[in-house]
């Protein structure tokens, strides 16, 4: 059952990350909700920059599905484990950056927060 229940967070994290990547690749003014303020959504080297982290967070959400598909829960386990580290970094670089709180704390930090509990579910399960 906890497995089943990582499975499907985890599913929804790979989900979500490929998503925002989308997002990011066709409608770069949507980084402003990312918590950096002024971010220069308009600039074209600033998209440039936005274009390479989308087809990494597309990628990072592809490597959740291979790793539910082919590979064991343990695996798997570790592998939220270490991928936490980036929402836990982006929660930091908002508040170095002064941007909301809450974005750093409420979006990046949950994130990085039900990560860390699936990887717990995933190695106890």
């Amino acid at each position: 059952m906890l497995i089943t229940i990582a499975n499907v967070l985890a599913g929804l994290i790979g989900a979500g990350i490929i998503l925002i990547g989308v997002r990011e690749f066709w409608a770069p003014q949507a980084a402003a909700g990312f918590g950096i303020p002024n971010t220069p959504t308009e600039d074209p080297n600033f998209q440039a920059w936005l274009a390479v982290k989308a087809v990494r967070d597309i990628a990072s959400g592809v490597f959740i599905f291979i790793l539910l598909v082919g590979a064991t829960p343990h695996l798997l386990g570790w592998f939220m484990l270490a991928a936490a580290g980036m929402p836990a970094g982006d929660a930091l670089i908002v508040l170095r950056s002064k941007g909301p709180k809450a974005t750093a704390y409420g979006v990046h930090g949950a994130t990085a927060a039900v990560m860390l509990a699936i990887s717990v579910l995933l190695f106890v399960g």
